[in-house]
């Protein structure tokens, strides 16, 4: 792949996607998987896969298929997701707390090194993963100290630019926002926006098409 290709966003997005039935082929015991099947298992068609990874190379072997340990250790160098990475996250309420807790960020490589809180009430909690959730201002001194990558927000809106900027201003680059409020950073941050009313929306329109016609929208 040429430095001047610009990979197409929803290529990453899918690429993630192969990953995971490829790990639970992986772990069954199957050493190889057609580009048809592997399409059928994440909802694409086969062209599509093809296409995605040939933006990073020759993978499989035509009219045999892919290696699917090959693949996935392909696959996962290409994402970043073959090596560990720091989290931190703020705004501990129960989004906070669920997230922190959740074993696939775990098995994937994501580990949360340290949680921070606006509120005194929650300042000082140890939690069940072996954190203590620590004050806001304690944030750029951890976050440095840490070497954090990824900064986290799951905090209430009013606080996600606050946290955003605070975040920045420690030297994460990296941001996954799970309040509703739409943050701004600068070119050198990328950000990743998850606001769950925005899919429940698209969830209903598609959702009002069945009932409407008996299919999706």
């Amino acid at each position: 792949m040429g430095n001047e290709t610009k990979i197409p966003a929803p290529t990453i997005e899918r690429l993630a996607q192969y990953s995971r039935p490829l790990e639970s082929l992986l772990e069954s015991g199957t050493t190889v998987i057609s580009s048809e099947k592997l399409a059928r298992l994440c909802g694409v068609n086969p062209a599509q896969v093809r296409k995605d990874l040939a933006y990073f190379g020759e993978f499989g072997v035509r009219g045999v298929g892919y290696d699917v340990a090959d693949l996935l250790a392909a696959i996962k160098k290409i994402l970043g997701s073959d090596q560990e990475w720091a989290l931190c996250i703020v705004g501990m309420g129960n989004l906070g707390r669920a997230l922190v807790e959740n074993e696939n960020f775990k098995k994937r490589g994501y580990r949360f090194v340290a949680a921070f809180d606006s509120d005194s009430r929650r300042v000082g909690t140890r939690l069940p993963c072996g954190l203590t959730i620590q004050p806001i201002s304690r944030l750029k001194e951890e976050v440095e100290s840490l070497m954090v990558d990824i900064g986290v927000i799951s905090c209430i809106p009013p606080e996600a630019q606050r946290a955003a900027d605070l975040l920045m201003d420690a030297g994460v680059k990296a941001i996954l926002n799970f309040s509703p409020a739409q943050v701004r950073t600068p070119e050198c941050c990328v950000v990743q926006n998850v606001d769950f009313s925005v899919k429940l929306e698209n969830l209903v329109y598609h959702l009002q098409k069945i009932e409407e016609t008996g299919r999706p929208g």
